[in-house]
C-alpha cells in the first residue's frame, strides 16, 4: 500500500466515523424532539380550550 492509498483509506475511515457520529446525534435529537412533543400534547390536553378563545370585558 503506497502513501496515496493509505491516505485514501484513512480519509474513508474518518468519513465513516463522522457519518456515524452525525447519525447518532440526529437520532438523539429526534428522540428528544419526540419526547418534547409528547409532553406538549399532554400539557395541551389538560387545557383543551387554552389559547383558542379570549374573553374581554370592558
Amino acid at each position: 500500500m503506497n502513501a496515496i492509498q493509505l491516505q485514501q483509506a484513512v480519509s474513508i475511515s474518518l468519513t465513516k466515523q463522522v457519518q456515524e457520529t452525525v447519525q447518532a446525534q440526529a437520532s438523539m435529537l429526534l428522540e428528544g424532539f419526540a419526547e418534547t412533543q409528547k409532553k406538549m400534547q399532554v400539557a395541551q390536553a389538560s387545557h383543551p380550550i387554552l389559547g383558542k378563545a379570549i374573553d374581554v370585558r370592558v
